[in-house]
């Protein structure tokens, strides 16, 4: 036992490194009460550090902890897209005044975000459902706090609330769903249940409901319709640091848990006559269609509901709900096309997506205004910001030659090779609509005129480095993509794997 606990350990090291620097960054936050940039450095060092350890695990496929948790190329896909964008945030808050302007509780910050990192990392590795519950809680526990995080703006203590509330709502329905698969099958190990599932003896009525509550936790955490009501007013809330990184890496996390889930328990590995790279449900349960339903209602709603906003990280709370239905459609598919697609979008996604937040920070850090019309005339204030703004924009609505029409690019091929046509049409239209909000706040920055005591907005060189790094991707990956198609290909190959 002890040795296999050891074996373990060694193939956990990015997670051990992640606990390491958490306890570190409490203690000097104890000690070195005058000098918090030492915590600051710990969080960063200890994210890099993990990240390089994610980087070692490449090629592997095991399983460790006794099946509770995988180490394969798909966890550590994820593991990667989540520290790369833990990293960006822990700059981020360098430069956030929601951050700076709290000195005495950054300690605590940068702590929970360690804490927030590790339970992502575990989210994306869960091969048990009680696994999956852990993690999830750990991760959801620490984003409600840190929600709430300024807590001086009532708004902030009103998010942090209706986020916990949400959270204890779905995390109940997602283990009474757990508790009746669990009842049907013997078994909380996803392995363990596709076995006793290919069977053929479990109540499909039963099996439905299951399933459907296990989807609100997914839901919850991917921020899916209709399980969606708390991300507006958490995003809108929370410092722009941690809404940027739960639209980005929550989301990674939930997607990477609710893949596995579904596509270990649910199809069959067995069959033979389909073409390559094609999935068969069991006993022909088309969950797909259930999440199909889930991915027109998501991208639909926050599409339209975003037209409607004013307050820009509300806005981008909607168009990261859209984004989920954007990329449940690569779920649907049941391929390992449609997989890889999913995997490629969250590459471009964390860079586009970062990007605009960081914008938003940086604007509302010199105006105090996170509203649409206080970007009035930015694209004269501000040329670099303003045209980094229009790329950020423009890949997020999926136009060439951004990184983000390579990411719908990839979905919308795989769902027309698994001939979900009218899904790729509902798609395609959907990005129009989210064409016309973005174009909106493009409109203030170089077609209206700034305030008359309004002057230029600079900012420090390493600002402008910070968003270089998120900007030139977003451009690069739109012409030279193919190492992110490889490497999001090589990852779906060997998931599922026993």
């Amino acid at each position: 036992m002890v040795d296999q606990i050891l074996e373990s350990l060694s193939k956990f090291l990015p997670e051990t490194t992640l606990v390491v620097a958490f306890c570190l960054a409490l203690i000097a936050d104890l000690v070195f009460r005058k000098n918090r940039g030492i915590v600051t450095a710990l969080s960063l060092l200890g994210v890099v550090v993990s990240l390089l350890f994610a980087f070692q695990q490449a090629g592997m496929s095991l399983s460790v902890f006794s099946g509770m948790m995988a180490v394969d190329p798909f966890s550590v896909f994820f593991k990667i897209v989540i520290g790369v964008s833990a990293v960006f945030i822990i700059l981020f808050s360098l430069y956030s005044h929601d951050v700076q302007t709290t000195e005495r509780r950054k300690g605590e910050y940068f702590s929970l975000l360690l804490a927030l990192t590790l339970g992502m990392y575990l989210m994306a590795g869960a091969a048990n459902l009680l696994m999956m519950v852990l993690a999830l809680e750990l991760t959801s526990l620490t984003s409600y706090i840190l929600a709430g995080y300024t807590k001086e703006a009532g708004d902030s203590s009103e998010a942090s609330l209706k986020y916990i509330i949400y959270g204890a709502l779905s995390s109940g329905l997602m283990l009474y769903g757990i508790s009746i698969i669990y009842g049907l099958t013997g078994a909380t190990n996803i392995y363990g249940i596709n076995e006793a599932l290919s069977t053929g003896e479990v109540n499909e009525i039963t099996l439905l409901i299951a399933s459907v509550l296990i989807i609100a936790g997914f839901g919850y955490k991917i921020s899916a319709v209709p399980f969606h009501f708390w991300t507006p007013d958490v995003y809108e809330g929370a410092p722009v640091t941690i809404t940027a990184f739960l639209s980005v890496a929550s989301k990674a996390a939930g997607f990477a848990m609710m893949i596995r889930f579904f596509k270990v328990s649910f199809l069959d590995s067995n069959v033979v006559d389909l073409p390559s790279g094609m999935w068969s449900s069991l006993q022909g349960f088309e969950w797909n269609s259930i999440l199909a339903v889930l991915s027109v209602l998501t991208m639909t709603l926050g599409n339209l509901v975003a037209v409607w906003q004013n307050n820009l990280k509300r806005l981008l709370a909607y168009s990261s709900i859209a984004h989920a239905g954007y990329m449940l459609m690569g779920v649907v598919v049941l391929s390992d096309k449609g997989l890889a697609a999913v995997l490629i979008y969250f590459v471009v996604y964390l860079f586009m997506n970062l990007g605009a937040f960081y914008i938003v920070m940086l604007v509302a850090n010199k105006t105090g205004s996170e509203d649409i019309d206080s970007y009035k005339g930015l694209g004269y204030r501000s040329p670099l910001l303003g045209v980094a703004m229009v790329i950020f924009f423009i890949s997020l609505t999926g136009l060439p030659p951004t990184a983000g029409f390579i990411g719908k690019l990839y979905l919308f091929v795989a769902l027309l090779d698994a001939k979900w046509i009218w899904l790729a049409v509902v798609g395609a239209l959907n990005s129009v609509i989210s064409l016309y909000y973005y174009v909106r706040v493009l409109r203030n920055m170089f077609l209206r005129d700034p305030e008359k005591d309004s002057g230029s907005i600079r900012f420090s060189v390493p600002q402008v480095a910070i968003l270089l790094l998120l900007l030139v991707p977003t451009l690069l990956f739109g012409l030279y993509f193919a190492p992110i198609v490889d490497w999001a290909n090589a990852s779906v190959i060997m998931f599922g794997v026993r």
